[in-house]
């Protein structure tokens, strides 16, 4: 029997660089694309259907995307083409966001920003996927937790430096005020220094790291499954085996996906209304206020909050693999979804910008480890061969909440909360707290091929 050979940290290091630029610009658009409809003239109760799109292309592209990067072998390997493609387009939706308002001969801009929203998170996605299993890939058990904590912390890098550039801008002379309907230059200068960095550490990835070959992969799957199969020579109907894999899951995959239900509920509903919650209830500016050099500044300062969980989150991240080992995974991921929660209820207590950096540290708690323990409890249950299509698969429970809030967060602003969106973040810590709890029920023991 062959087993995985550890390997060098620098090679962990090479193998993730690239998420350090995907999360720069998911940063930007979890930061500003709230901002950036608003300004195109978008209502607050409409903000959680236009951010539909992110979670609906992802629900269909990344199982489809894990799928075929399981079953097909290029001269670049089976994950490093999907990182590459994922790259250029992903690119061109940031460059092009800001500047819908150009395109406005063809449609009202905010439909063109919803588009270019879409886009983007397709791309994300198509680029996104193969890195949870590529770690999977290379790494042999003894290693797995530590590739996703580095991964969680170059992620966390690129998300701090994403949401700081705007803020970091406007301070440095860059207009961040503009007419109505038009992004102020801050945020479109971000988008293109997003553009860059994501295709220079994805390129970065793909010419540092080297894959093992089918017949590596399919030894490596025989101490597993007792199975060579890796890369199927028979046609197949894709969607077909995807509903098959689906329906049969591990248990502690389904057990995880409750989890991220709640969890990712409550992210969705703070990336969504976090820059209009701080403009009402701690800049106190009207709901139709989106122009003024206030609603500017509170943008920003969002931004800026942003980072800093995202920076509380990479220093968590190195930590956590110790913490597992003190306690274990599903503990360690209970405690700081707590934390999480904690942080985004206090934010309805704070009547002062500054006092919001509290807040932050729990959320950062729960971001770090969000990124990373389920998916180090998860690897240990899904077969080598099956690796990327399950790592697709279980971005549904990722995408499922999203779309259950994005439907109902407006009617619930509207009609429960009476336009005051700092209530979706008091829901949100709420939601965080419960998914804490059902974290507690997870099974840990490795199940049987």
């Amino acid at each position: 029997m062959k087993l995985k050979p550890t390997l060098p940290l620098i090679q962990i290091w090479n193998m993730s660089i690239g998420f350090l630029g995907i999360q720069f610009g998911f940063a930007l658009q979890t930061g500003n694309a709230s901002r950036i409809l608003q300004t195109f003239g978008a209502d607050i109760e409409h903000l959680s259907l236009f951010w539909l799109a992110a979670p609906i292309t992802g629900m269909l592209i990344q199982p489809i995307i894990g799928h075929y990067s399981d079953r097909t072998w290029t001269r670049l390997g089976r994950r490093r083409p999907y990182f590459l493609g994922g790259a250029i387009l992903a690119a061109t939706a940031l460059m092009l966001m800001p500047n819908a308002s150009f395109l406005s001969a063809l449609m009202a801009p905010v439909w063109i920003g919803a588009g270019m929203l879409m886009i983007m998170d397709a791309s994300f996605n198509i680029a996104m996927e193969p890195f949870r299993a590529l770690v999977a890939d290379k790494l042999p058990e003894s290693q797995i937790s530590q590739g996703f904590s580095i991964q969680t912390f170059l992620i966390s890098i690129g998300a701090v430096l994403g949401s700081l550039m705007p803020y970091v801008l406007a301070n440095l002379g860059v207009n961040k005020t503009a007419i109505v309907g038009q992004v102020p230059d801050n945020v479109v200068y971000s988008f293109y220094a997003g553009a860059f960095l994501m295709l220079f550490t994805l390129l970065w990835t793909v010419f540092t790291t080297k894959e093992y070959s089918p017949k590596e992969f399919a030894e490596f799957e025989l101490n597993d499954t007792g199975s060579t199969e890796l890369v199927s020579s028979k046609k197949d109907n894709g969607i077909r085996v995807i509903m098959h894999d689906f329906a049969s899951m591990p248990k502690t995959m389904l057990q995880l996906g409750i989890v991220q239900f709640f969890s990712w509920f409550a992210l969705f509903m703070m990336w969504v209304y976090m820059t209009p919650a701080v403009a009402q209830h701690v800049y106190n500016l009207p709901s139709n206020d989106t122009s003024s050099a206030m609603y500017a500044d509170a943008g920003n300062w969002v931004g800026m909050l942003f980072g800093i969980y995202n920076g509380i989150a990479a220093v968590y991240a190195l930590c956590l693999p110790w913490i597992a080992r003190k306690t274990n995974k599903k503990i360690a991921h209970a405690i700081s979804l707590i934390a999480g929660g904690a942080g985004m209820i206090s934010i309805y207590f704070v009547t002062e910008p500054a006092t919001l950096l509290l807040s932050m540290i729990g959320i950062g708690l729960a971001w770090g480890s969000i990124l990373a323990m389920p998916y180090a409890i998860l690897s240990s249950y899904i077969p080598v061969r099956k690796m990327g299509v399950y790592m697709g698969i279980f971005n549904f429970f990722i995408t499922l909440p999203q779309l259950v809030c994005g439907f109902l967060g407006g009617l619930l602003i509207k009609y429960f909360f009476q336009g005051e969106t700092v209530w979706a973040l008091v829901m949100a810590g709420v939601f965080m707290i419960i998914g804490a709890f059902t974290a507690i029920n997870i099974r840990e023991r490795k199940e049987a091929g």
